[in-house]
């Protein structure tokens, strides 16, 4: 027990010198394990209630064949992200991540107004996700009822409800990863096993029907349609820089960080599968039926578990719902108090501030959650109109993952990985990631159908590139504009080490080494 209290204790020596080689005091308690730091990114994930909440995307757009196949597409270049991602959290886990990382790779001409643009498309995404995942649990909550704006006293309650449990202390919220873990993965097997056990014989589906049914009920041609229903997968497996904005909260970062990533997305992606190919073959062969309901997925379930049994199985799905929401509002307040700790948010004094009594960032938990409840305002404009978040937290986050990614290997700088390496296959991976990204990002920017109305028009171009658009208007605004005086990260600390290389000596005798190898750090 003592050898391993002073490993634990080595450990976090190192984790803290390291932050410090990164120009940043440590502030947060380090009380996330490698399990909760997983568990962060996972439980956002959060594939049973997920799928449920974007169902209406991969349905309509060629059915059961889109639902199975491409989830199974869509998963492997998601992977792809996730690795690329991995390799720059492990050289340098920090909670600003993203823009930190596009801030260092860049090159000198570029790191600033990039650093600020990723930091901002971050932010957005953030709110975005937390919107999404709340509107959802929302929706879920009142399945019955039409889309409408009595949903929005619900989902502010939702939001606000979040943001009290993030302002508890980081420990708290550690030991409610694991909490939420378990309940995901044992909600996934039971609807694996369950579902088709359950489901009366009028309604379960052929071999041929539910891997090789193709139903096109948006109208756009059968390809791109297919392309579509990405969205399900794409929304579902995403957030996972979630356990890079709580680098700072975690235990061995640069070991525990990449390695939640890839874990979480390679886990949902396997699981993910196999509940869509459960649903493919228990759901009937009414789609059309099943996508005009108010909650698809409760109707499938309605169908095969009877009222009783589908009221049981959906009060589970509500409460993972809700804890995704409570973990992504804990991620999205960590990359604003990074980024306001840099002085690049609009009342950075106030948001850069950390609670005395519980440890975290109580600032900036309200901050990102008084945002979120103003995106679902959106609800107000039309169904069309709220369902933009879902698109919105998506392409706001891959615009953010893809320029550092990319900066890596366009930008002037000596990269050196971290423990978290692909070695050759870092060039391959990363170029395939961003080109997925930057395709998929002009897809999810089209309307749903292809002869859309104004109420149905997709809102996300809207809202994405008006934030962006005003963040860069700030940024070149005479006197007072961040060309002025945002020059990226801020060191906390003085005299960081310039070998970004930590070592610590455990009881042992043995050594324990992170290594970060970031220009400009």
């Amino acid at each position: 027990m003592q050898a391993s209290g002073s490993q634990d204790r080595a450990i976090a020596q190192a984790d803290e010198d390291l932050l410090a080689s990164l120009g940043y005091k440590q502030e947060f308690r380090r009380e996330f394990s490698s399990l909760e730091t997983f568990g962060i990114a996972f439980s956002i994930i959060g594939l049973l209630p997920s799928i449920a909440s974007v169902l209406f995307y991969s349905m309509p757009n060629g059915g059961p064949a889109a639902m199975v196949w491409g989830w199974a597409v869509a998963s492997i270049f998601i992977l792809f992200v996730g690795m690329s991602m991995a390799e720059l959290a492990s050289a340098a886990p920090t909670s600003g991540g993203l823009y930190f990382w596009t801030h260092s790779l860049s090159s000198p001409r570029w790191k600033n107004l990039l650093a600020w643009i990723v930091g901002y498309a971050n932010t957005i995404g953030s709110v975005a996700a937390i919107a999404s995942i709340d509107w959802g649990c929302a929706v879920q909550i009142m399945a019955a009822a039409t889309l409408g704006s009595k949903d929005h006293g619900v989902y502010a309650g939702v939001v606000f409800s979040h943001a009290v449990i993030c302002c508890l202390g980081t420990k708290v919220l550690a030991r409610l990863q694991s909490l939420y873990v378990a309940l995901n993965v044992l909600l996934c097997l039971a609807v694996i096993i369950a579902l088709p056990a359950a489901t009366p014989k009028e309604f379960k589906n052929t071999a041929s029907f539910a891997l090789g049914n193709f139903t096109n009920l948006d109208g756009w041609p059968n390809g791109y349609a297919f392309i579509m229903s990405f969205l399900a997968p794409l929304w579902t497996i995403c957030s996972f820089d979630s356990s890079v904005h709580i680098s700072e909260e975690a235990s061995n970062a640069a070991v525990a960080v990449p390695w939640a990533i890839t874990g979480a997305i390679a886990i949902a992606g396997v699981l993910g599968w196999a509940i869509n190919v459960a649903l493919a073959f228990c759901m009937g062969t009414d789609i059309e039926g099943i996508v005009s309901s108010p909650q698809p997925m409760a109707q499938i379930f309605f169908n095969s578990f009877g009222q009783k049994g589908a009221l049981a199985v959906w009060a589970i799905i509500v409460i993972v719902q809700y804890m995704m929401g409570s973990s992504m509002v804990l991620a999205a307040s960590r990359q604003s108090f990074a980024f306001s700790r840099d002085g690049a948010l609009p009342f950075s004094n106030w948001l850069y501030r950390m609670n005395a009594y519980t440890g975290t960032p109580v600032n900036t938990v309200w901050f990102t959650c008084g945002l979120a409840t103003l995106l679902g305002c959106l609800v107000f404009a039309g169904a069309q109109a709220i369902n933009a978040v879902f698109s919105l937290s998506v392409v706001a986050l891959y615009i953010a993952y893809a320029i550092p990614i990319a900066a890596r290997f366009l930008g002037e700088n000596s990269f050196k990985p971290g423990p978290f390496s692909l070695g050759a296959f870092s060039l391959p991976i990363s170029a395939i990631s961003v080109l997925w990204m930057f395709f998929m990002g002009i897809v999810f920017l089209f309307p749903s159908t292809p002869n859309a109305s104004t109420a149905e028009m997709n809102y996300t171009v809207v809202v994405l590139f008006g934030t962006l658009i005003l963040s860069v208007a700030w940024y070149y605004c005479p006197v007072y504009g961040g060309v002025h005086w945002f020059t990226g990260p801020i060191a906390t600390v003085k005299d960081a080490p310039e070998d970004v290389s930590s070592m610590a000596e455990s009881a042992d005798g043995k050594k324990i080494r992170v290594t970060v190898g970031l220009q400009d750090v």
